[in-house]
C-alpha cells in the first residue's frame, strides 16, 4: 500500500555543526498541501551493548550526563565511525567502556532513538563469553563500571535506577532472550 503522507522537502537550512551532531532546519510540504518546518538533529548511526559475565551480571556504566544533569546507569554504547560496521563498533566501544572484549556477539535489534526529530539509528547487541582486552577511553567520558547481577535488572529498572530508553529497551530484550524475565 503507497502512503501518499511523506513530507517533500522544499528547502533545508542548516544552522549549525558539530563534532557530534548537525542541527538543520527543513522546510516540508505536507499532504494537506501546507508548508511547515521540521527541526532535525543529524547524528551518525550508533551502538549499544549489553555485555553479560560467565557469573550472570551485567556490565553497566555509570557516568555523568550533562542533558539529564545526572549520573546515569547505562549499557555501554557508541556512535559508529565513518565505514565502521555496527558489530565492530559495539566490539571497540566494550573495550573503551568496560576493558572487556567479546568472544559472542549477537544483534538484539535495531531501532530509532528518537524519530520525531533525531536521525540517530542505533543497533543493540548482547555480548557474552567477555575477556579483558581494552583500548584507551574516550578523552571526555569519565565511566565507572558495576556488575549488577541480570537477576536485579527488572528491578533496577521498575525503580527507576536505570532510565534511558537504549538500555530500558536493550536489558529487557536480552533478558528476553536468555529466559531470565
Amino acid at each position: 500500500m503507497a502512503d501518499d503522507r511523506r513530507e517533500p522537502t522544499i528547502e533545508s537550512q542548516v544552522i549549525y555543526q558539530g563534532r557530534i551532531l548537525n542541527l538543520k532546519v527543513d522546510t516540508v510540504r505536507l499532504a494537506s498541501g501546507r508548508v511547515t518546518t521540521r527541526e532535525i538533529a543529524e547524528h551518525s548511526d550508533s551502538v549499544c551493548i549489553v555485555p553479560v559475565d560467565e557469573q550472570g551480571n551485567v556490565l553497566l556504566v555509570r557516568q555523568y550526563r550533562k542533558p539529564a544533569e545526572d549520573f546515569l546507569l547505562e549499557i555501554p554504547a557508541g556512535g559508529v565511525e565513518p565505514g565502521e560496521d555496527p558489530e565492530e563498533t559495539a566490539l571497540r566501544e566494550l573495550q573503551e567502556e568496560i576493558s572487556y572484549s567479546a568472544g559472542n556477539v549477537r544483534h538484539l535489534a535495531s531501532f530509532w532513538v528518537s524519530p520525531g526529530w533525531c536521525t540517530e539509528y542505533m543497533h543493540a547487541y548482547l555480548a557474552t563469553d567477555l575477556r579483558p582486552a581494552s583500548l584507551d577511553p574516550d578523552y571526555d567520558e569519565a565511566i565507572t563500571v558495576e556488575r549488577v547481577p541480570l537477576a536485579s535488572v527488572s528491578e533496577l529498572i521498575r525503580s527507576g535506577e536505570i532510565r534511558d530508553g537504549k538500555s530500558i529497551a536493550s536489558l529487557l530484550l536480552a533478558l528476553l532472550l536468555l529466559g531470565d524475565n
